[in-house]
């Protein structure tokens, strides 16, 4: 006792640092976890949450029915679409634009870094509210383009795959920019040395990118890559807001499903062996990006 009573002491003032960090993870991350899970295993509904009497225990059924439910197939499909489309262009479109602005110094990439930026702070309802009134099939930006190059409008919001691919474009054009600063904070870190050294030495401009800058970058590429990834496995303003699942729940992802089934359909229970599955998704692939993470680069 009188050992933990000395180190606590000794360490009082760091403990103190963490606590409300640690305090908030307990309150809003490890309980609820537990009480999702445990919720799982039992039939909790509406008429549960006013009685607790009529909740009862039913194992896995919620799981096993998961998994008999052709939305929810659909939704981790269309997820998986989300995530191997959006996330690699999130990624390489940041990186080239970090890299593009690296190059100047004046007031006119100063005022395209807040450009850049600008979508990244503004509020996701308003902004999908306004790409929603683009993607308007009759009176939208988009389609008014097209038809005056001759070209015949397509339903962007109406056709199963092109919803898709109209939800990730507002998404990655929305991400670029909190990424395109991380991508310009670690090129502004490497050393200017490297590149004189390289330039002596006879390296063309494609050399120096491939040989100095992308192995430099790799743990901002990392960072980025991992919390993009995050992000994109959880899914959700974009579809809510512009399309509510449709067509066809051909836009439903994960995180969509379980807020229909939890807070439309009031299956808390259903609901919650949904984001139990979802969370142990984004822990495997956290894992595993970990596990190949290679080590950093050094010169």
């Amino acid at each position: 006792m009188r050992t933990f009573t000395s180190k606590f002491n000794k360490y009082k003032y760091p403990y103190l640092f963490v606590a409300p960090a640690i305090i908030l993870l307990l309150l809003f991350s490890i309980i609820p976890i537990v009480l999702s899970v445990g919720m799982s295993f039992t039939d909790l509904n509406l008429k549960g949450l006013a009685n607790w009497d009529k909740i009862n225990f039913i194992g896995i059924g919620n799981y096993v029915k998961l998994l008999k439910d052709e939305v929810f197939i659909q939704s981790i499909a269309n997820t998986i679409f989300y995530v191997v489309l959006g996330v690699p262009l999130v990624v390489v479109l940041s990186m080239s634009v970090a890299m593009l602005l690296n190059y100047g110094t004046g007031k006119v990439f100063s005022m395209c870094r807040m450009i850049y930026y600008l979508p990244a702070v503004t509020n996701v309802v308003a902004v999908s509210v306004i790409w929603g009134f683009l993607y308007n099939t009759r009176f939208g930006l988009f389609n008014m383009v097209l038809s005056s190059l001759g070209m015949q409008g397509l339903p962007w919001l109406q056709d199963p795959i092109l919803a898709k691919i109209s939800l990730v474009i507002l998404a990655v054009w929305k991400a670029i920019g909190i990424n395109m600063l991380i991508f310009l904070a670690a090129l502004k870190g490497i050393p200017r040395s490297y590149y004189e050294a390289a330039e002596m030495d006879g390296a063309n401009k494609f050399q120096k990118l491939r040989f100095i800058t992308l192995p430099l970058l790799k743990f901002s590429t990392f960072f980025v890559t991992i919390t993009t990834l995050i992000g994109w496995i959880q899914f959700f303003e974009e579809p809510f807001i512009m399309t509510q699942g449709k067509p066809l729940n051909a836009t439903t992802s994960m995180a969509l499903f379980i807020y229909q089934n939890g807070f439309r359909r009031n299956q808390f229970s259903y609901a919650a062996a949904g984001s139990f599955v979802l969370f142990l998704i984004i822990i495997t692939v956290t894992m595993v990006q970990f596990k190949f993470k290679k080590e950093e680069v050094e010169y």
